[in-house]
């Protein structure tokens, strides 16, 4: 979205919008150390030289973010002169209400707490400026210098400065009308905060260079928009097939549970202990022995069955001519590179969800043992699917072609097996009489091949056809017909 940003390059007026901006805040009653706080997050935010919100929105955020419980301030609120009474509920009620409401801020919130020290103002203020431009609320573009001198004096004297300013000459008009911009922007805006940018902060790569984040971002990004086209339930099977366990391992199955129901049949240490109180001490037979005798006590039975989980192992063969998908053309939103980390990492996210009754491993094999010219796209992958590889169901590692028959001989052994190869040309895999797919990143639209036989080009958009790809081969490794939708 567009942000209403405005320059201020006289010292004094960005020293007046500073000190004024600091009484504006209504999370929490202002004290010096709110503002100490305050100044801090807001030269973290202008040492970047993005637009600085008004400084008492900036506060108003970290307070939020930053304390568990919302704060019980109406009467403790000063009156600022200037500041009408109008315009401070709408902020209360329509700014700050949402925020406390936002789930993805709190989410956000939990993981600004993960951080220590100057590194939590450095994930807050990437957080605000995030905020800040997917919503349009806009700020001050202004020297840090004017920033630091304040954050480097007394919260007290600054305090008595700004309250001082205010009174002496009157609130700054610009500074009241950016609140009205802010409640409209907020209340005209969807998502205040992106899965991106939580993803970023619970990640740790908020604080990384622009330049990876940039491409983090933006394989999140593609990946979501062909998550968007594709189904949310896994499509029907094909008619007449049919799952036969041919090979079965110890650690595939295990009881389903413990006692299930109750029956007639049973041992002794089964017993409901209720039948226990048909037992007499002296006149035999008693209850107990007519009820025997008849099979009518109760037991505890236990249900036998036995879970199978299938394996399933995804080899995902990663060429070094994908360099040449270092390219951006005009008809997609980014590089093609991106677009095809972001058809691996939506291929990955939508098995797992499919497939989730089954024990399920990607192995992703970069072939650039030698020169390592895709070392930033594996570190790409090493991020994006963190919990995925923390958790054993993705693997990332550098080997060198002639391995790839090894590791599925191998995965073979155990599991059903598929193969994906990534390349911006043609690529013969060292693999004979062996099912395998390839994906050819060599133009704008990729194409794609299932069993030798390719698929043909989707009669859509350049980036609807990623997504129509990627389902297609969704629906060819999960068992689905390919010409009925899901």
């Amino acid at each position: 979205m567009l942000m209403d940003s405005y320059e201020l390059r006289d010292p004094d007026d960005a020293l007046a919008w500073l000190l004024q901006g600091l009484w504006l805040a209504r999370a929490a009653p202002v004290t010096p150390e709110l503002a100490a706080d305050a100044l801090g997050w807001s030269l973290e935010i202008a040492s970047t030289g993005a637009p600085l919100p008004p400084i008492g929105f900036v506060a108003d955020l970290g307070r939020i973010a930053l304390e568990s419980e919302p704060a019980e301030t109406a009467r403790d609120m000063i009156a600022v002169p200037g500041f009408a009474a109008g315009l401070a509920r709408e902020y209360d009620d329509y700014v700050l209400g949402r925020f406390y409401a936002d789930l993805a801020f709190q989410r956000a919130a939990d993981a600004l707490l993960r951080y220590q020290g100057r590194d939590r103002s450095r994930a807050l203020a990437f957080l605000i400026h995030e905020i800040g431009h997917r919503t349009g609320v806009g700020g001050a573009i202004l020297s840090p210098a004017v920033v630091k001198r304040l954050a480097d004096s007394s919260p007290e004297e600054v305090l008595a400065e700004g309250w001082e300013s205010i009174r002496s000459e009157g609130l700054l008009p610009g500074l009241v009308g950016h609140y009205g911009r802010i409640v409209t922007a907020i209340r005209n805006s969807g998502d205040l905060v992106g899965p991106e940018d939580v993803f970023e902060l619970e990640r740790g790569t908020a604080l990384a260079e622009f330049g990876q984040r940039l491409a983090l971002r933006q394989v999140l990004q593609a990946a979501e928009r062909m998550l968007s086209l594709l189904p949310r339930s896994k499509p029907r099977l094909r008619s007449r097939s049919h799952q036969v366990a041919t090979r079965m391992l110890d650690e595939d199955s295990y009881p389903v549970g413990g006692f299930a129901s109750l029956s007639t049949r049973g041992s002794m240490e089964s017993l409901l202990h209720s039948q226990l109180s048909y037992m007499e001490p002296d006149d035999r037979p008693d209850l107990f022995d007519i009820k025997f005798v008849r099979d009518e006590l109760l037991y505890y039975s236990r249900d036998e069955n036995q879970f199978l989980r299938r394996r399933r192992t995804i080899l995902l063969a990663v060429w070094p001519k994908l360099v040449e998908a270092r390219f951006k053309d005009s008809v997609l939103p980014c590089q093609r590179i991106v677009m095809t980390l972001a058809f691996l990492l939506g291929l990955v996210r939508k098995l797992i969800q499919w497939l989730s009754d089954e024990a399920i491993l990607f192995e992703f094999l970069f072939f650039d043992c030698k020169d390592q010219a895709l070392q930033p796209e594996k570190e790409l992958v090493e991020i994006l699917l963190a919990e995925q590889i923390a958790n054993g169901t993705v693997t990332s590692q550098r080997v060198a072609p002639e391995a790839l028959a090894e590791r599925y001989r191998q995965a073979h052994g155990r599991s059903l097996c598929h193969v994906l190869a990534v390349s911006a040309g043609a690529a013969a895999l060292p693999l004979e009489q062996v099912a395998t797919a390839s994906l050819v990143v060599d133009g704008p639209i990729p194409s794609l091949a299932i069993d030798s036989d390719g698929v043909p080009p989707p009669e859509a958009g350049a980036e609807e056809s990623w997504a129509a790809l990627l389902e297609c081969l969704l629906r060819a490794w999960v068992g689905a017909d390919v010409s009925r939708g899901g």
